[in-house]
């Protein structure tokens, strides 16, 4: 089995930052492709910001100059620094990772239970 969990979700203000992880766990022989989507109510699961297994990285244009990804690796975790943080980005936010079970030849995608974000004075 492969969990994804994420935490550092929360309440700030405008302008503020937090950062958030998602600790991916279980039995992993590699991970591909990770991202961040956001929820809000009555809307569909959009993409925030995604690292491919090459390093390269992709950001929505709303959150581009704000927010940065990154990857460890060898803790097979994924982050998502948040800076200037506006009313528009609360959400939940969501981490995907696609990822390859020991002893398996092929790729699964796995969602984590998602943290609440909300930016408010």
């Amino acid at each position: 089995q492969v969990q994804l969990v994420e935490s550092g979700g929360g309440l700030v203000q405008p302008g503020g930052s937090l950062r958030l992880s998602c600790a991916a766990s279980g039995s992993i022989a590699r991970i591909g492709d990770m991202g961040w989507y956001q929820q809000t109510p009555g809307k569909q699961r959009e993409l925030v910001a995604r690292t491919f297994a090459s390093g390269r990285t992709d950001y929505a244009d709303s959150v581009k100059g704000r927010f940065t990804i990154s990857r460890d690796n060898t803790k097979n975790t994924l982050y998502l620094q948040m800076d200037s943080l506006k009313p528009e980005d609360t959400a939940v936010y969501y981490c995907n990772a696609l990822v390859r079970k020991t002893n398996s030849p092929t790729y699964l995608e796995y969602w984590g239970q998602g943290t609440q974000v909300t930016v408010s004075s």
